[in-house]
């Protein structure tokens, strides 16, 4: 399996579509993965290991978010191949033996928000990091033939490793989300003794070689937030503030469920009271203002303010609001019920008030 191809591979399992949302990571969060790692074929001073096979890959992690896209995380890794042979001067010479890669790593990532383009991260979040770190080589049991000796490879080599990832999360309920990557990941050529069995020495055997340490990698997983935004509640209350004197405007109060502009049946009931309302008192204007939380991005939470409010104006027609009665703004994320920090879902600043005077 080349690079291309499995970048490709891996580009491909990321686009896949789904309804849940990614959840925004904001403090401490597990990770755990699984998949298929290709490790490239292997030369050093005329000892060739073969692995003709796919191996094994898992992760596991420990991070914290910093609630502006980048993470931190510590993380151990495990990677299993069986050799399928090996050669000494283009020479077959043995066909047995397993590796394992084992390491630790510290990694940076930064989580993407394409609220910008219209796609809402509850559908898809992408992201890409590195890391650096350090990861152990072991051959077990490499058992070859050459110069008239026998020859085994039993041992542990250690050296610096970094890697570079790309993957996306699909959420799947709060705080947790499926995961997907590619990882590309490489321990630098830790060196590694071969010692003979039996038979004549020979100087032409070597008595360490240095294995190349590179891997590709596709993995699926799982990650837990421990501080995910609050749910949205089960069921929208709303209402209209009691009634003032009739010289004091009188405001009504549309909430919407998150990242959504669509009505509910009580946002409907309180629409058809707003309207009856404004007939009774025979308002002059009605002010149709919508409003957003902050878990998306200001540009998204004002396109979606601004579709909230003409729902809302919508409806007012239907009930027998003349069109040109009505003004509407919109107001993104910038006059919140209740004030919050950014990220946060907060049910009462998604709404649309309307005011009649």
């Amino acid at each position: 399996m080349t690079l291309r191809q499995t970048l490709l591979a891996t580009a491909l399992i990321a686009a896949l579509p789904a309804a849940a949302g990614a959840q925004p990571i904001s403090g401490l969060y597990v990770g755990a993965g699984a998949g298929l790692n290709n490790w490239v074929d292997t030369k050093s001073r005329g000892l060739h290991v073969h692995d003709n096979d796919i191996g094994v890959v898992a992760v596991g992690s420990l991070g914290w978010g910093f609630g502006n896209g980048f993470r931190a995380e510590i993380e151990g890794n495990y990677r299993n191949h069986e050799m399928r042979r090996l050669s000494f001067n283009d020479v077959a010479a043995g066909r047995s033996g397993y590796i394992d890669r084992y390491g630790a790593m510290a990694n940076v990532f930064f989580d993407f928000d394409l609220s910008s383009f219209g796609i809402s991260p509850r559908v898809w979040q992408p992201y890409i990091g590195g890391g650096v770190g350090y990861a152990w080589t072991q051959f077990r049991d490499a058992r070859f033939n050459a110069a008239g000796g026998r020859y085994l490879i039993d041992d542990t080599g250690g050296s610096f490793a970094f890697q570079g990832i790309l993957g996306g999360a699909i959420g799947l309920a709060p705080g947790l989300a499926l995961t997907g990557e590619y990882r590309y990941f490489d321990a630098m050529s830790p060196i590694i003794e071969v010692s003979r069995t039996a038979g004549p020495a020979s100087t032409a055997v070597p008595g360490k070689f240095r294995p190349h340490g590179e891997n590709h990698s596709i993995l699926v997983g799982l990650r837990y937030a421990f501080n995910p935004p609050p749910a949205p509640p089960p069921a929208v209350e709303s209402s209209p503030m009691a009634p003032p004197p009739a010289s004091v405007a009188r405001t009504f109060l549309v909430f919407f469920d998150w990242d959504r502009a669509d009505l509910t049946d009580r946002a409907r009931e309180i629409i058809t009271e707003a309207a009856s309302a404004a007939r009774r008192v025979s308002a002059t204007r009605i002010e149709v203002a919508g409003h957003a939380d902050r878990s998306g991005t200001p540009v998204y939470n004002q396109r979606l303010s601004e579709r909230r409010a003409q729902v809302v104006a919508a409806e007012l027609v239907r009930h027998g609001i003349r069109r040109e009665e009505i003004g509407i703004t919109a107001f993104g994320e910038s006059r919140p019920l209740v004030p919050t920090a950014d990220g946060v879902r907060e049910p009462q600043n998604r709404r649309v008030e309307i005011v009649l005077r």
